[in-house]
C-alpha cells in the first residue's frame, strides 16, 4: 500500500526548485574561477571569506544526522542523549588544537589535501598512501550511508511519488553538476544556502514544537508520569560509554578531510580563528535543540521502537499539522533542511575524495601533467566516485552497510599522524605508520569479530573499537620512536 505522502504537490515543487537552484550556484562558481588550478578549485582560491568559512564549515558538520538521529537517540535514551551536545562541542575544541597551525602551513606550502601535509611533515610516500586510504573509504562510507538516508526520505515525504531510487540519482546529479562546475566555490557557497537553511529550520521548528506542547513545565510533567525513569542519571557504565563516544567522535570527525580543506580554504588566520569561535555556539542552537525536540516526542508518543523512533521529528509535525491549520509548512521546512544538511555533507566529502586521489596519487605518478590536466582529471573522478557510490547505496542488501560503519573507527586512526605531526618535531614516520598499521588492526579485529559471531564485545569495557585501537597505535608510535 502506497504511504500518505508529507509533501503535497506544491511543496514538492518548492523543495525541487531549491534543488535545481543549486546549478545555477555551481555555474556562477564557475565563471568566479581565477585560474585552472588545484589550488583554485579545490580550495576557492584561499581566499574564502568569513561568513562563507562558518557556514561552509556548520552545514558540513551537521548532517541529516543532525535532524533525525539525534532526536530518535533522544526519545530512547532520555538523559544520556545529551552526550552529543557534548561530543559536538568537542569536536570544535580540537580544531582549535590544530586548525591554527596547519593552516599558517598550507599556506606557506600550498597543500590541497591531508596527504599534501603528511608527505611535507614525514617524507614518507608509504604513510601518505596509507593515510589517503584510510581517508577515502571514510569519505566514500560517509557518502553511501547520506545517499541512502536522503533515497528513503525523499521516497517517504513523497509518498512514493518520487521513489527510494530515483531519488537517490536526482540529487546525486545534481550534487556531482554543482561540484564539477564549481569545485569548492560552488561547494561553500551551496553550504551558505543549505547552512542557513538548516540553522533557520531547526530554531523556527524547536520553539514551535516546545511553544505548542506547552513547554518544559508541561514536557517534564508529562515525562514523569509516562516514564520515570526518563531523566535517570547515567550508570558508571553509561558513564563511561557516554565518554567513549565523546572521545571517538571528536577524535574521528576532527580530522575529516573535508574539514581540513575548509581550514586550508580560510582568507587568513584569523577568519579561521573567527569562525571556530562562532562554531563554538552552534551545538547549543542546533544539536541541543534536536534533543529537546526528541524529549517532547517522549513525552507525547510512546511505545515507538528503535526504527519508528529515528522519524520523531515529522511524527510531530504531522501531529501539529493535524490540530493547525496551516502549519503544514513546517514539515517542508524541516524536509527541505534534512536534504540541505544531507547534501553539504555528500559535496564536501565528494570533494575531498576526489581531490586525495588527484593530488595524492595521480599527481604522484603523473608528476609531469599540467594543472588544467589535473584538473580534469579530478573532474572526472568526482564523476565516478558519485556513479560508483549510486549504484552501490541503490544495490547493496542491507546486511553488507555493516562493513562501512567503520569510519570514525578508522579516521581515529589517523588523528596522531596530524596531531603529533604539527606539535611533535621528534615523531617520526615509520612510528607513525606502525601505529597506523596496529591500530586499524585492532579496531577491525574487535568489530569484524564481533561481527563473525565470535565472543568478542563490540565495545569492550564500555569502549568504542576505535578508541582501543587508538591506545594500540600511540602505544607503538612511543615504542617505534624510541628505537
Amino acid at each position: 500500500m502506497e504511504s500518505i505522502p508529507l509533501l503535497n504537490q506544491g511543496g514538492i515543487i518548492f523543495v525541487f526548485l531549491y534543488l535545481f537552484s543549486l546549478i545555477g550556484v555551481g555555474l556562477l562558481g564557475h565563471y568566479s574561477k581565477k585560474e585552472d588550478s588545484l589550488g583554485d578549485f579545490y580550495l576557492a582560491g584561499r581566499g574564502m571569506g568569513g561568513m562563507v568559512l562558518f557556514l561552509t564549515l556548520y552545514a558540513t558538520q551537521y548532517s541529516g544526522n543532525t535532524m533525525i538521529g539525534f532526536s530518535g537517540r533522544a526519545y530512547r535514551q532520555g538523559f544520556t542523549a545529551l552526550v552529543t551536545v557534548t561530543f559536538m562541542c568537542a569536536i570544535i575544541g580540537l580544531y582549535s588544537i590544530y586548525a591554527p597551525k596547519l593552516h599558517e602551513l598550507s599556506k606557506k606550502y600550498n597543500f590541497i589535501t591531508v596527504g599534501d601535509f603528511i608527505y611535507h611533515r614525514f617524507q614518507s610516500i608509504h604513510l601518505t598512501i596509507a593515510i589517503t586510504v584510510i581517508s577515502i573509504i571514510a569519505l566514500g562510507n560517509y557518502i553511501l550511508t547520506n545517499l541512502k538516508a536522503i533515497g528513503f526520505i525523499v521516497e517517504g515525504a513523497t509518498g512514493g511519488q518520487i521513489s527510494f531510487v530515483n531519488a537517490i540519482i536526482i540529487l546525486s546529479l545534481i550534487m556531482v553538476v554543482y561540484e564539477t562546475l564549481g569545485g569548492m566555490r560552488s561547494v561553500a557557497w551551496t553550504d551558505m544556502i543549505q547552512g542557513v537553511l538548516l540553522l533557520f529550520g531547526v530554531i523556527v521548528i524547536f520553539f514551535i514544537i516546545y511553544n505548542q506542547y506547552g513547554g518544559f513545565y508541561a514536557i517534564s510533567s508529562q515525562l514523569k508520569l509516562s516514564n520515570a525513569n526518563f531523566w535517570q542519571p547515567p550508570s558508571w557504565d553509561e558513564k563511561r560509554l557516554w565518554l567513549s563516544t565523546i572521545l571517538v567522535v571528536a577524535i574521528g570527525v576532527s580530522v575529516y578531510p573535508h574539514a581540513i580543506q575548509r581550514i586550508y580554504s580560510a582568507k587568513n588566520s584569523l577568519t579561521l580563528r573567527r569562525s571556530l569561535q562562532v562554531m563554538v555556539l552552534m551545538p547549543f542552537v542546533t544539536t541541543f535543540f534536536m534533543v529537546l525536540v526528541g524529549i517532547v516526542g517522549a513525552s507525547q508518543i510512546q511505545g515507538l521502537d528503535r526504527s519508528a523512533s529515528e522519524q520523531i521529528s515529522i511524527l510531530l509535525l504531522v501531529d501539529l499539522a493535524e490540530k493547525i491549520p496551516n502549519i503544514s509548512w513546517l514539515i517542508v521546512m524541516f524536509l527541505a533542511a534534512t536534504i540541505a544538511a544531507i547534501m553539504s555533507t555528500v559535496d564536501s566529502a565528494l570533494l575531498a575524495i576526489s581531490s586525495s586521489v588527484t593530488q595524492d596519487i595521480y599527481h604522484k605518478i603523473n608528476p609531469e601533467h599540467s594543472q588544467k590536466k589535473l584538473l580534469l582529471f579530478g573532474k572526472f573522478i568526482s564523476w565516478m566516485i558519485m556513479l560508483v557510490a549510486v549504484l552501490m547505496a541503490i544495490n547493496l542488501p542491507q546486511t553488507i552497510w555493516q562493513l562501512f560503519q567503520i569510519k570514525l573507527e578508522l579516521l581515529c586512526q589517523i588523528a596522531p599522524a596530524i596531531f603529533l605531526g604539527i606539535h611533535m618535531k621528534s615523531v617520526t614516520s615509520k612510528s607513525i605508520l606502525m601505529g597506523i598499521y596496529i591500530g586499524t588492526f585492532v579496531a577491525l579485529g574487535i568489530m569484524i569479530g564481533n561481527w563473525l559471531g565470535f565472543n568478542v564485545p563490540i565495545k569492550p569495557l564500555g569502549m568504542h573499537a576505535g578508541l582501543w585501537g587508538l591506545l594500540f597505535n600511540c602505544l607503538a608510535i612511543f615504542i617505534y620512536n624510541k628505537k
